[in-house]
């Protein structure tokens, strides 16, 4: 069987062609039906008309059950009203399997938990249909920006013997003889050993965090990019952390108009973050915060609400920069200009989405890497890896990492980051 996919159809119009696929919903009876069928390349309407096809395929079309799947023989025809559109004129239908009739997820409005746990089932609708597709597309974008920007694809560990930001949100194991093993938290510090090979390098995978948190921005397994590049500052990591957003949003709106259509996402929204960004420092976002309300204090990190109410001022993606060291990761380089501070940027999407982007220039000095390893407690052992980099011809390095789930939540437009990933993990959450 030669088999044409429903997005091509617009290539055969005139023409008898056969898909293959799902029927979703039907209308019509006795003498009429109309088919809505769908074949994971998009969706289109088979217009059965009893009296013209054979007595099978009037039996099928009468029997079809939601979610059964068939095989569809019919002549391609554009929609009178709407050149974008096109259906079949069915002749032939052949049931590969005819679903039962119990099918859980009907018109109906259903609760979220129920939707969860029919997971398997709820990636069918057209909604979560478009999100997986403009998730494929997001992945598609930093490996083709990073691809044509030198960077090297590295994979980084899942299974660790240190963590990256500390213990206490990590997912640990018994490995074997050798003790503790951790599930990682991100492919940071393996990456810095990547450049040193490599010179750019990014890894793009799944990771673990352990946090007890019922947010709508948090999951325990997610899927996180991170890259680093050697010979780059702070500022030149900001700067490809726009160029990349850019380009990701560049293809989300030149390929995915249907799937943002169908989840009735704002495009005018995408289009406003246009480079650059906007760039504020840590003590500058405090006082305007607290300009707004917030009781934030300049030595605190930035909360879910903060992020939430600065973003929804502002139409554009914003860089925080300059966080308190305390506050944030040992690696990082403190601010020569003010050694309270560290060389690091956040970046936080509009529309009151908050963090999507962390990063940071590395420490490269092996004494000082030393002393804030010391100073937050670390095993020094597990990091003596991590050291060597800083012994053996070190250089100004900066990296970041961006958040899958989150990026997909902001350019979807979603309410929450469960529906961003296929199966979503978390504290309360293991299943399907």
């Amino acid at each position: 069987m030669t088999r044409t996919l429903i997005q091509d159809l617009k290539n055969h119009i005139g023409q008898e062609v056969t898909i293959a696929g799902w029927m979703y919903n039907k209308r019509g009876s006795g003498k009429l039906y109309f088919l809505q069928l769908r074949d994971g390349s998009g969706t289109t309407q088979g217009v059965v008309e009893i009296a013209n096809v054979d007595p099978a395929t009037a039996k099928a079309a009468e029997e079809l059950t939601q979610e059964s799947s068939l095989t569809v023989t019919g002549r391609v025809n554009q929609h009178p009203k709407n050149p974008d559109i096109f259906e079949l004129q069915v002749n032939n239908i052949t049931i590969i399997q005819l679903a039962g009739p119990d099918y859980p997820i009907s018109k109906k409005e259903h609760g979220i938990d129920f939707l969860l746990d029919n997971r398997h089932l709820w990636l069918r609708s057209d909604r979560q249909w478009a999100i997986q597709r403009i998730r494929d597309t997001i992945i598609r974008a930093t490996v083709d920006y990073f691809h044509t920007n030198n960077f090297t694809k590295f994979d980084s560990p899942i299974l660790t013997p240190n963590a990256c930001e500390g213990t206490t949100e990590l997912f640990d194991i018994e490995y074997f003889e050798l003790g503790k093993a951790y599930l990682s938290q991100s492919g940071q510090l393996y990456l810095e050993a990547a450049i040193m090979s490599l010179g750019r390098a990014y890894d793009f995978g799944p990771v673990f965090r352990a946090e007890k948190s019922k947010t709508r921005r948090h999951l325990t397994e997610f899927w996180m990019m991170d890259a680093e590049a050697a010979f780059a500052d702070y500022k030149d990591n900001m700067n490809t952390q726009e160029e990349l957003v850019h380009a990701i949003l560049t293809a989300v709106l030149t390929e995915r108009q249907a799937e943002l259509k169908i989840l009735e996402r704002n495009v005018e929204a995408l289009e406003k973050a246009n480079l650059p960004f906007i760039h504020k420092t840590h003590a500058e976002v405090v006082k305007e915060l607290q300009s707004m309300g917030s009781d934030i204090q300049e030595t605190d990190d930035l909360g879910g609400d903060d992020e939430t109410i600065l973003t929804k001022k502002y139409d554009q993606p914003i860089f925080v920069e300059k966080y308190p060291a305390p506050v944030k990761a040992f690696y990082m380089k403190r601010d020569p200009e003010d050694e309270s501070r560290v060389l690091c940027s956040d970046l936080l999407a509009p529309e009151g989405y908050g963090e999507i982007i962390g990063g940071s220039q590395r420490e490269d000095d092996y004494d000082k890497l030393l002393a804030r390893i010391r100073e937050h407690k670390l095993p020094e052992a597990a990091f003596s890896w991590y050291l060597d980099l800083r012994k053996y011809g070190s250089v100004p390095h900066s990296g970041f990492g961006y958040g899958l789930e989150r990026l997909v939540t902001w350019i979807c437009g979603l309410d929450h980051v469960r529906e961003s990933i296929p199966f979503a993990r978390t504290p309360y959450r293991l299943t399907p």
